[in-house]
């Protein structure tokens, strides 16, 4: 009898753990909702507990377009080639005066105005993901044989919802053709994920990546910009200028690493928006801080 009532006991204080955690998590959707439902804007996020799983989302079905959030999916099939030996961190790309257009966004054009250069994959791929330059971009698809094979190296790994079309230049020449590059919020936080994990690389890979992506340059004001002062956060950016007063893309997806050591996946899409930059900006912080102290209190 005694036995019977521990157990009974003990499933009770489990459920309303559980109990517990559901409202928790309702909270956190609802505190989404709130911050969203006065923006003039489409807002996609996926908030995912990379201990347990948890994944709480707002319109995670959306199809969504990327911007420079897909340079993070191109590093991650450049450093697989890496890891199977087809590439090295210290491979030379030849960068030629040609490859430098001038209507690309590229930190790197500017060091190198004149090209005719070469320079090691790893400078390219740490301008490409940390300061998201389009020309080191547009080399790398090259590199590994175009958008269409970083599409499929993507969904090799079980990530579906994700479409890689176009580079750099398409997308630079014609306002439509960003839409070919899209995610879900959902698809992005997995991939993040099985990238937090380790098991996409060796060591070295991993380390060099998850550093480029701590020291991101673009994006302060986004995942970061509520955030406590040196708070880790491995993120990629996206943005896509505005054309007729509408935004397509204001973009971030990282990860945040908390006080207890554990971390969170957080993806924020922001498209189709008429407000302005800091306002989309503010936004992406603000679902970040709201994740952040939703996990701060568990």
């Amino acid at each position: 009898m005694k036995s019977n009532r521990f157990y009974w006991l003990l499933f009770s204080g489990a459920l309303v753990l559980f109990s517990g955690a559901c409202m928790a998590q309702k909270a956190l959707k609802q505190r989404m909702e709130q911050i969203v439902k006065s923006a003039c804007a489409e807002v996609g996020v996926a908030v995912l507990n990379l201990k347990t799983n948890q994944l709480t989302t707002l319109n995670a079905k959306k199809h969504l377009p990327m911007q420079s959030v897909y340079k993070f999916h191109l590093a991650l099939a450049v450093l697989h080639e890496v890891d199977k030996g087809t590439l090295r961190l210290d491979h030379k790309i030849f960068v030629k005066k040609s490859d430098l257009l001038p209507n690309l966004w590229s930190p790197l054009r500017e060091k190198y105005p004149d090209g005719n250069v070469e320079l090691p994959l790893s400078e390219v791929l740490k301008y490409t993901v940390a300061q998201s330059d389009n020309v080191g971009c547009d080399l790398l698809f090259r590199l590994v044989g175009g958008p269409q094979k970083v599409n499929d190296y993507v969904h090799g790994l079980g990530v579906k919802d994700v479409a890689i079309a176009t580079n750099e230049e398409a997308m630079q020449g014609d306002w439509l053709v960003q839409f070919s590059n899209w995610s879900t919020s959902t698809a992005a936080v997995e991939l993040l994920q099985k990238f937090y994990e380790q098991k996409l690389f060796a060591k070295n890979s991993q380390d060099f990546l998850w550093q480029t992506m701590v020291n991101t340059a673009t994006g302060p004001n986004k995942i970061k910009g509520l955030l406590p002062r040196g708070t880790v956060v491995a993120h990629k950016t996206g943005y896509s200028g505005s054309k007729d007063g509408v935004v397509a893309a204001t973009n971030d997806v990282g990860i945040v690493q908390l006080p207890n050591g554990e971390a969170f996946a957080i993806a924020v899409f922001v498209t189709n928006s008429r407000e302005d930059e800091k306002t989309n900006d503010a936004l992406i912080a603000q679902i970040a801080k709201a994740a952040w102290d939703y996990f701060i209190a568990q």
